[in-house]
């Protein structure tokens, strides 16, 4: 049996079992992040361990075999895997809703963005919509957690109004609305600063 334990929050992998002629064997490759950010996994197969870092370094595990770690070549896996890339989920889409200062009022220009968000839906049937509101530094603590959570219950009430959970075959226990105060500043500032861009809601589509 083969464990993999990924060293990081998301690290891309390839992880396959091949067979055919030959006795059917496990191959594991790291696959680069997109912002070229190092990652890595570790790969465990019976009494073997090994760690892969380096983009593209594979982990192959064959019965009666010693595994064996290399460096895969990156067209070569393009082209033998093909059909498994294509097989992977689209990635996940955000988007930013920005509100006026102390309540749940969208902005006038995030308006529009809503449309975008139904658009991305359509595009993924069974999404999973995560909504995260967020604050800037004016006020206390506790008042920001609540108006967080606030906007974001907003926003989510505002997508299932307009029925995106049946238009888009997104259930409504889908669609999950968190606040988190003012811990996630989109630009750091000090305390009881009114800044529009950490008045807002995220909006993960995936």
């Amino acid at each position: 049996m083969t464990a993999i334990r990924r060293l990081g929050w998301s690290v891309p992998l390839l992880a396959a079992l091949l067979a055919g002629c030959a006795a059917p064997r496990v191959e594991v490759v790291l696959l680069p992040q997109e912002d070229g950010s190092p990652s890595a996994v570790q790969v465990s197969s019976g009494n073997a361990t090994e760690k892969l870092s380096r983009p593209y370094e594979r982990f192959v595990a064959t019965p009666g075999r010693p595994p064996l770690v290399d460096q895969a070549d990156p067209a070569a896996i393009a082209r033998d895997f093909e059909s498994l890339f294509a097989m992977r989920p689209a990635k996940p889409q955000r988007f930013v809703l920005y509100f006026e200062a102390g309540d749940a009022t969208l902005s006038d220009a995030s308006q529009a963005t809503i449309g975008q968000i139904f658009e991305a839906a359509g595009q993924r049937p069974g999404a999973d919509i995560l909504v995260v509101g967020h604050t800037d530094t004016r006020g206390s603590t506790d008042a920001n957690d609540q108006l967080s959570l606030q906007r974001a219950q907003q926003v989510r009430t505002t997508l299932m109004q307009r029925q995106l959970f049946v238009l888009h075959q997104v259930p409504v226990e889908r669609i999950e609305a968190i606040g988190r105060g003012e811990r996630e500043l989109a630009v750091p500032t000090a305390d009881e600063v009114d800044e529009p861009r950490n008045r807002r809601v995220e909006i993960w589509v995936r």
